[in-house]
């Protein structure tokens, strides 16, 4: 079966289009700290480059989503590419600057302490999911705190941190059964990632504790409490600390 969007690839870049008015570049296959780190790294750069008809630039772990208007990226063509697509325009645009990355890191992200209280009535699939793994529920903590996690991307909902760095223990399979409900600050497990939800919304992660933590706020500037890159240490605490800090 061929492929029925049409791709192009460069030697370390593949692009292809969502739609008639986005572009995803891809990466790499395998999702890693590094390749998440080169996506946030090239988004930053293309973002920066101000590429005429570019509206948003947006990472993932190893993919980068280019919103743009066809219009004006037709109206900043050379006479002899009139002919072209927005898409083909713009894809000669982004790889030239993609190509000439010299891999440079950029700034490391900020490091978040995060307190949880895990368990009980702000973690009601710990126990199963340590039932399922066959450990107590205090060894699930125990790995849990123990990475230093890394913001691959922020999806799903506005906020919500994909982290990496999970103990392999852990990776555990989406709930077969979504929850029409789960709390906001709830931090859960859901495949080979572990996150929190910054909202009451629906959800298919395992839901292993929950912290008093805001990390979303369109009042605040910028309103999500962690960005790509930023790294996560989750810090047990107790049901009373948990209702002290709820309440500053």
């Amino acid at each position: 079966m061929t492929d029925p969007a049409p791709r192009s690839r460069s030697a370390r870049f593949a692009f292809f289009p969502l739609g008639d008015r986005a572009l995803v570049i891809e990466l790499g296959a395998r999702v890693s700290e590094a390749l998440a780190a080169q996506a946030r790294r090239l988004s930053e750069r293309l973002a920066r480059a101000q590429v005429a008809g570019v509206r948003e630039v947006i990472p993932a772990f190893s993919s980068i989503t280019v919103h743009y208007e066809p219009l004006r990226v037709k109206q900043a063509a050379d006479p002899e590419d009139a002919g072209s697509a927005p898409f083909e325009l713009l894809q000669v645009r982004l790889q030239a600057l993609l190509e000439a990355d010299q891999e440079d890191a950029g700034a490391a992200g900020a490091l978040l302490e995060v307190p949880v209280c895990y368990g009980g009535d702000y973690g009601e699939d710990l126990d199963v999911l340590a039932l399922a793994h066959e450990m107590a529920p205090s060894k699930v903590v125990e790995l849990h705190t123990h990475p230093i996690y890394y913001v691959g991307m922020l999806g799903f909902m506005p906020g919500f941190p994909y982290l990496v760095g999970l103990d392999a223990r852990l990776v555990t399979p989406r709930r077969a059964t979504p929850r029409p409900q789960v709390a906001r600050g709830s931090v859960a497990i859901g495949g080979e990632h572990t996150g929190v939800y910054p909202l009451d919304s629906p959800g298919g992660w395992h839901v292993i504790g929950r912290t008093p933590l805001g990390l979303f706020d369109p009042r605040r500037q910028p309103p999500s409490l962690l960005q790509a890159g930023d790294r996560v240490r989750f810090v047990a605490i107790s049901p009373e600390r948990y209702q002290q800090l709820l309440a500053t």
